[in-house]
């Protein structure tokens, strides 16, 4: 067909003035494959998708045995597909009672959609609360609660009654009340450059919300799944949400994302109307097929109870560099002192066979999420290639 980087350029619609333009093609393990042969280590994990690597022999087994017995059947919620199914009960196992009725979507942004929607049918309320530098998707009532004028100013008007608060910030959650709907928070913030709360501010937003008969909604689309050292974030809180949202490894590499409350809130959805949400494609059963498998991987392989361990070795080879990191298992933030200075290494870290990126609210700090599989003698070799291009970068 042609040069694939003029068509690339000309038929694919653009997100940004200066895409990478890396032509991958094949995946495994840690690795991206260049057509030129160059080989790139995956250091963000197609942004906290990949956490089991790249075409997992088990994933990429079952994707194949599910598609060749059957693909799209009908609406999502009207026939009953084992894959959908099957991955729902292994949620649910691993959930608390309060989380137990699942809804798959297609991507995480969809799934704050269908909660927006849930919290205010439930509620009978309309006001939304979120919190400065939060990130929850960029359809346009995910765009209207997340916190950044910058991504949101070109796109007004968008949804009335949203609220922002200082994350992590006790005093101002005397600003949730009776009016509040619901309240979405990332336990972990992630695109402000991995900004963990403390543990007694969110109990203290836990205990708000119930109060104030809000619903607690946590966004766990990064998060979830090992990222952090613990299966869901939520976790290391000893705290549960009304609405828990998921996306990004939740497929496994397909898109798959899923709000998951209780019955009886996501039964709201079921009645006055009937068909309240629906949608189309999701919880495909292949990429309901594909992410069960990946749970299942990252159960068998114990890839979470070591995902502490590695994150711990990488952030201690990263001290000689004396470069500010932020960290909550596998997921890193190293803060440089510009933008300029994060991007320069970022581009000789690709230059040398390491893709790193930045944060959305965070630009002078650059992202580090390995799949959960990385090995130790990768971690050095990844390490290596930081602080070589750091060094590089400095004296240039």
């Amino acid at each position: 067909m042609g040069n694939e980087r003029q068509i690339f350029l000309q038929h694919i619609a653009q997100t940004s003035p200066a895409p990478l333009m890396l032509e991958i093609e094949r995946a495994e393990g840690i690795y991206l494959y260049a057509k030129d042969g160059t080989r790139y280590i995956d250091g963000i994990s197609g942004i906290a998708v990949s956490n089991v690597g790249h075409s997992h022999p088990r994933v990429v087994d079952a994707v194949c045995r599910q598609a060749s017995r059957y693909m799209h059947l009908m609406v999502y919620g009207e026939f009953i597909e084992t894959p959908q199914v099957q991955y729902a009960a292994a949620l649910c196992a691993l959930l608390p009672p309060q989380l137990q009725n699942v809804y798959f979507t297609n991507s995480g942004a969809e799934a704050t959609e269908g909660a927006m929607k849930l919290a205010k049918r439930h509620t009978g309320r309309t006001e939304i609360i979120a919190f400065k530098n939060s990130y929850h998707g960029s359809t346009q009532g995910a765009l209207s609660i997340i916190g950044s004028e910058r991504f949101k100013q070109n796109y007004r008007p968008l949804l009335p009654g949203i609220r922002q608060l200082r994350y992590g910030v006790l005093d101002d959650l005397v600003h949730i009340t009776q009016n509040t709907a619901a309240v979405f928070f990332e336990p972990i913030q992630a695109e402000s450059g991995i900004t963990m709360p403390d543990k007694h501010y969110v109990q203290a937003l836990r205990e708000r919300c119930t109060l104030t008969g809000a619903l607690l909604v946590f966004d766990e689309a990064q998060t979830a799944f090992g990222r952090t050292g613990a299966m869901f974030a939520m976790e290391h809180f000893e705290v549960t949400p009304d609405i828990l949202l998921l996306a990004k490894a939740l497929g496994g590499g397909m898109p798959l994302g899923a709000f998951i409350s209780s019955k009886e809130i996501m039964q709201s959805l079921a009645h006055r109307p009937a068909l309240g949400h629906i949608t189309t494609f999701g919880g495909h059963p292949v990429c309901c097929a594909a992410g069960l498998a990946a749970l299942e991987v990252l159960q068998t392989e114990n890839l979470i109870a070591h995902a502490e361990t590695k994150g711990a070795l990488l952030h201690n080879l990263l001290a000689p560099a004396n470069i500010p990191i932020s960290r909550a298992g596998m997921m890193f933030a190293m803060h440089f002192q510009n933008e300029n200075m994060c991007r320069s290494v970022i581009s000789e870290c690709l230059r040398r066979g390491l893709l790193t990126d930045w944060f959305l609210f965070a630009p002078a700090s650059m992202r580090i999420a390995l799949p959960l599989t990385v090995t130790h003698a990768q971690l050095n070799a990844v390490a290596d290639i930081i602080l070589q291009s750091i060094r590089s970068c400095q004296t240039n």
